[in-house]
């Protein structure tokens, strides 16, 4: 399906999809495309405000609900809250090279935000997810890897974005291990995951202290980047397309960086077994919420 285009999303009449992220950007894109085929789409944001302007822009039936997935504790609020089923989470939203801080449970905060608050959601969630579990990653997983002696970086000098790339790595081994999982239980739940190649949107200008952009930045957008809604295809791609558990989907163009999404490759660090299991029993220490096995079983 090398052409997959927005126009090939089925109606999805009767289904409901939380995306994580939906007020801006390829979360907002993905959104919009979903809510207009008919799916009732949650918007689960930080910002309510940003939120429901973003929905205020969408047809089809939206619903807007606070999520920060920087405070487990507002993700626990937030999976507590959505009693219904869900056909398809999202795991869109990001941060991307901001300056060093920490979540409010004391992460580094990309590794918290991207990976720490949706594995906790995923795994609050999972027991009503009908179809599949998305997470958007990116190519900047390539260069990432995972130090277990210092996940959150308390004792190495912080650089932005070998975090972000770890943080992305994360996202990968986390779709991986609970692939295998839900497999083991012989739930029919899917994992897949995406990546946006080069999209032109507020990750690329997450330092508001910074008053114009660099050249590189302007550069990237005005020659490389796709657009928030190019960039949306393979997370709609991993929505909605047929696929392998654990399928990880991209653009198919030079280095990944823009083109009609496809099945695409993954480094050698995001396909080993071990360090996604290490990273998972981690994930569950660190969190404090565990994969819900009991729930999944069949019998």
């Amino acid at each position: 399906m090398t052409t997959f285009s927005a126009s090939d999303v089925p109606s999805m009449t009767g289904r409901t999809v939380v995306v994580t992220g939906a007020n801006s950007g390829i979360g907002r894109a993905a959104a919009r495309v979903l809510a207009a085929r008919d799916a009732r789409v949650v918007l689960a944001v930080r910002g309510l405000a940003k939120g429901r302007e973003a929905a205020a822009g969408m047809t089809g039936r939206t619903e807007v609900r606070r999520l920060d997935l920087a405070d487990l504790s507002s993700v626990r609020e937030f999976a507590a809250g959505l009693a219904e089923p869900v056909d398809v989470l999202i795991n869109n939203a990001g941060v991307m090279v901001p300056p060093f801080s920490r979540t409010a449970d004391g992460f580094e905060l990309q590794f918290g935000t991207n990976h720490l608050g949706h594995f906790a959601l995923t795994n609050l969630l999972l027991p009503r997810i009908r179809a599949r579990v998305v997470t958007v990653s990116s190519v900047g997983h390539r260069v990432g890897s995972i130090d277990f002696d210092d996940l959150n970086w308390e004792r190495r000098r912080y650089r932005a974005m070998a975090a972000y790339a770890q943080s992305k790595l994360a996202n990968l081994l986390f779709t991986a291990e609970l692939q295998r999982r839900l497999t083991e239980v012989g739930s029919p739940v899917l994992a897949t995951a995406a990546h946006p190649g080069t999209a032109a949107t507020n990750l690329l200008r997450t330092d508001p202290r910074r008053r114009v952009r660099t050249f590189v930045e302007r550069a990237v957008t005005r020659v490389v980047a796709q657009s928030d809604d190019d960039g949306a295809l393979p997370t709609l791609y991993a929505t909605v397309a047929e696929m392998p558990g654990n399928g990880y989907a991209g653009p198919d163009g030079f280095l990944q960086g823009r083109g009609a999404p496809t099945l695409v490759g993954r480094s050698a660090r995001a396909r080993d077994t071990e360090v996604a299991r290490r990273l998972w029993k981690v994930s569950e220490e660190l969190t404090g919420v565990a994969f819900p096995r009991h729930s999944l079983e069949t019998t």
